[in-house]
């Protein structure tokens, strides 16, 4: 499921001098010329980078990846932002390690943001934040975050997830982990299929929790607001039968009422999918790939300290298909969806 690579030093010393050179050319890390750039950017990473790349994109091969052996010097970075609103100006090092992510990601696909999650931003901060310490949020800390697909409830959502730790002096271990569709009988399996789940958007995708931009992204966060009141149905498991998809967020989750099979057969997946978790605590410089059609991810509880030494990792969707997206993106930014 789970493969890991760690850099050379004589790798590592060529990927940060592409993301040197690269934010000498580009303001940031999601410059629109830049991200046009990436791929002609990207195809020069060292081979060892772009096979295991490769190797994940192909369908037969790993659902997560973890490349190792960026240097992340802990001064430069700066300290922990208090939020991801305050993720911003980005200290040079950090530039350039969000080019690296970027680099990473361009070889799977396209990055891409959301206009009702963080501004809008296509490269999220994921820091702990005060008030947020029990939500179920990237943003919490105290309580464990619950594995899941990410956007669930969304038809755009990222066919890859993509996290870049800064920092994590605690070990703070992401949870990863899969469906063994081979446990579920023949009536779990068919109910999985139909459509008979809801599965609402998570709070980060809502208004209350991005009052500064709502206004200037009303139209996405008219449709989110859409989605959490009136969810559609949809199934967990979709794809090929034999090897399916999954789709599935359990803390914003629920079937119809009275629908008893259905609830049964949730559970059942749930249960599978919780016995089979693997904890992948991140270093430094770690950047893990996981696979949102097949994987789900989630987050073990810790205590934060707000001093500037939290866990700080950095976070970009990446979609196989750009198009997919095109009904629903702002008209101003190719790469945002609404």
């Amino acid at each position: 499921m789970l493969t890991r690579i760690d850099l050379s030093a004589e790798d590592r010393d060529a990927v940060a001098a592409l993301c040197a050179e690269a934010a000498g050319e580009h303001p940031a890390a999601d410059d629109p010329a830049f991200l046009r750039e990436a791929p002609l950017f990207a195809h020069r990473l060292p081979r060892a980078v772009r096979a295991a790349l490769a190797g994940l994109h192909a369908d037969d091969g790993p659902s997560a990846l973890v490349i190792g052996g960026l240097d992340v010097p802990d001064e430069a970075i700066g300290p922990t932002p208090a939020s991801w609103r305050e993720g911003r100006p980005v200290p040079p090092a950090v530039h350039r390690l969000e080019n690296a992510l970027v680099l990473y990601s361009s070889l799977l696909g396209d990055v891409f943001g959301w206009a009702t999650q963080q501004d809008g931003r296509l490269v999220h901060d994921v820091v702990p934040t005060r008030g947020h310490e029990d939500e179920q949020l990237g943003s919490g800390s105290t309580a464990p975050l619950m594995w899941h697909t990410e956007e669930a409830f969304h038809p755009c959502r990222a066919d890859y997830v993509v996290l870049m730790c800064l920092r994590n002096p605690d070990g703070v271990a992401t949870t990863v982990g899969g469906l063994d569709p081979s446990v579920l009988t023949e009536e779990e399996r068919r109910c999985a299929f139909e459509p008979r789940f809801r599965i609402r958007p998570d709070k980060s995708h809502l208004e209350a929790y991005n009052a500064e931009n709502a206004d200037r992204h009303r139209e996405g966060f008219d449709r989110t607001e859409r989605m959490n009141e009136e969810p559609d149905a949809v199934p967990v498991l979709f794809g090929a039968p034999h090897d399916p998809f999954l789709q599935i967020d359990p803390a914003y989750m629920d079937t119809a009422p009275g629908d008893e099979p259905a609830r049964r057969t949730l559970d059942r997946i749930g249960e599978a999918i919780e016995g089979g978790l693997t904890d992948v605590p991140l270093r430094p410089g770690d950047v893990v790939f996981i696979d949102n059609f097949r994987l789900v991810h989630g987050r073990q509880p810790f205590k934060a300290r707000y001093d500037g030494t939290d866990r700080w990792l950095k976070r970009v969707n990446v979609t196989r298909d750009l198009r997919k997206s095109s009904a629903m993106r702002l008209p101003d930014a190719v790469r945002v969806v609404a």
